[in-house]
């Protein structure tokens, strides 16, 4: 079965860094661009960062630009978001997604998506 799983999300001080996981399997990881996505406390689930299928093209949210990096690894079908300087505002789940479409930033491109991992920035 069509699985993505999250992981690697826990309680950080702010200016910090973390590294999520999220692990893929049951369709053709090479053939689907990756996103993460994130929702916090009273807001909206929001776009984080794309990847295309090849791990060739990315793109970010203005908030995480320079910040963040999103990479795949299609032979072990992960995708990683690497999240440097964190803030208190990027408290959220985060949940990673996969799309049959190029660079992906809106929620209704995507397929799949995984169960989520919670990250806690505190002051």
């Amino acid at each position: 079965q069509v699985q993505l799983v999250e992981s690697g999300g826990r309680l950080v001080q702010a200016g910090g860094s973390l590294r999520l996981s999220c692990a893929a399997s049951g369709f053709t990881f090479s053939s689907y661009a990756m996103g993460w996505f994130r929702q916090a406390p009273g807001k909206e689930r929001e776009f984080v960062a794309s990847i295309s299928m090849n791990g060739g093209s990315t793109y970010y949210a203005d908030s995480v630009k320079g910040r963040f990096t999103i990479s795949r690894d299609n032979g072990n079908k992960l995708v990683y978001l690497q999240m440097n300087s964190l803030k208190p505002e990027d408290t959220a789940v985060y949940y990673c997604a996969a799309s049959t479409w190029g660079l992906p930033r809106r929620e209704d491109d995507y397929d799949y998506w995984g169960q989520g991992t919670q990250v806690t920035v505190s002051q």
